[in-house]
């Protein structure tokens, strides 16, 4: 079984400058990464769009999770994928321009395994909600950081 999750926001910025800042992960990306939750960002390899491998350690509820993301760009210009090495857990970063170009809808979306028994039933139960709000406050950050 799968767990998804998903999150949108309008942003008051042409999808150019948000496609800039998202497939960055030097500078922008790591910028609107809520904390606790995102305790570090690596690059491993590349560092701007397509190709770019990272190291991400995430703490939610005291339990530490490392992830080897590799990012991929199945819509260059509009679709940013992280997918997990080891998992193919992934999270994709959609954009819609609106308003002539002058705003975008940007939708973080992500998909992961279950863990099997009790554990997987409680996470389909508990994770999406949490991923979710997770991904609200990446979005208000990302707005925040494009103003």
């Amino acid at each position: 079984m799968q767990i998804r999750a998903e999150a949108s926001a309008v942003i008051d910025a042409r999808p150019q400058v948000i496609w800039d800042v998202i497939r960055d992960y030097h500078i922008g990306h790591p910028a609107i990464l809520p904390k606790p939750y995102f305790q570090s960002l690596k690059v491993l390899k590349g560092g701007v769009g397509e190709g770019t491998e990272t190291h991400l350690t995430m703490k939610i509820f005291g339990r530490t999770f490392e992830y080897h993301h590799r990012i991929s760009e199945p819509d260059p210009g509009r679709v940013l994928q992280e997918t997990e090495v080891n998992t193919g857990q992934w999270s994709k970063f959609t954009l819609d321009p609106l308003d002539d170009g002058k705003q975008t809808r940007v939708t973080i979306t992500t998909e992961q395994p279950a863990s099997p028994g009790l554990a997987g039933f409680l996470e389909r139960l508990t994770a999406p909600g949490i991923q979710r709000r997770i991904f609200e406050q990446e979005l208000a950050l990302l707005a925040d950081y494009v103003r």
